[in-house]
C-alpha cells in the first residue's frame, strides 16, 4: 500500500520535482516530493480553491494541512498586510513549505508542525483554508469543521474544497450544521469550494 501523505514521518525515497503555477496574476514556484500530497502537479482541488480565495489585505489566515504550501503562499500574496500560519502533521511537507516560502519571497508567513489545530492553540483567524485529507476518513474531516469556530474571529470564514463525487455535498451539510450556513463559492474539474462564515454578532 502506498504511503499516506498524512503520515507524520514519510519513509518513501525522496523524489523532488519543481512546479510552476500562476495564481491571481503572479507566477509561483513550488518544490514537491514523494510522501507529500500531490507530488508532481498541483491538485485540481487545491488549484480551484487558490483561484477562488478572496481575502482582506490585512487578513490573518490559517492554512490547515498545508502540504508543500500552495494555499498558504497564495493567501499571503492576497493579504500582504496580514499574516499566514501554515500547519501540517507531515514533517516532509513542513520542510517543503518552509523552503517554498523562501523560494517565493513570502515575508509574512510561517510553518508549524502538528495535527489539526494543536499548533495554533488559542489563536484566531479571519480565514481558515484547507484541502482536507478525505482519504483519512470522515471523522478527520469533520473534526476540521467542528473545531474551526473556536479558531475564527467574528465574521471569519472556513474555506474547504472537496471532490463532488467524494462527499462534497455531505461535507457542505456538515458545515451548515456547525455554522448554520454554507455556500458553494466555485465548481470545476469535479470539485466544489465551500465556505462557511462565523456570525457577525
Amino acid at each position: 500500500m502506498a504511503e499516506q501523505y498524512f503520515a507524520g514521518k514519510p519513509t518513501s525515497r525522496h523524489n523532488e520535482e519543481i512546479l510552476h503555477a500562476v495564481f491571481h496574476g503572479r507566477t509561483f514556484m513550488f518544490t514537491s516530493d514523494a510522501g507529500v500530497f500531490s507530488r508532481g502537479r498541483i491538485d485540481r482541488g487545491t488549484e480551484l480553491l487558490a483561484r477562488s480565495l478572496a481575502l482582506k489585505p490585512d487578513a490573518r489566515v490559517l492554512d490547515l494541512g498545508c502540504g508543500y504550501g500552495v494555499l498558504g503562499i497564495v493567501a499571503e500574496t492576497l493579504a500582504p498586510n496580514g499574516r499566514v500560519v501554515m500547519t501540517d502533521v507531515n514533517e516532509r511537507a513542513v520542510d517543503l513549505a518552509r523552503r517554498n516560502l523562501a523560494a517565493n519571497a513570502i515575508p509574512h508567513a510561517e510553518v508549524r508542525l502538528g495535527p489539526f489545530y494543536e499548533p495554533v492553540s488559542g489563536e484566531r483567524f479571519d480565514a481558515i483554508v484547507s484541502n482536507p485529507p478525505i482519504r483519512a476518513g470522515k471523522a478527520v474531516v469533520h473534526r476540521i469543521v467542528d473545531e474551526a469556530p473556536t479558531h475564527l474571529r467574528r465574521d471569519g470564514s472556513l474555506w474547504l474544497v472537496a471532490r463532488t463525487k467524494q462527499g462534497a455535498k455531505s461535507l457542505g451539510e456538515h458545515m451548515r450544521d456547525v455554522f448554520r450556513n454554507c455556500e458553494t463559492i466555485a465548481r470545476g474539474s469535479g470539485y466544489r469550494v465551500l465556505r462557511a462564515s462565523s456570525p457577525s454578532g
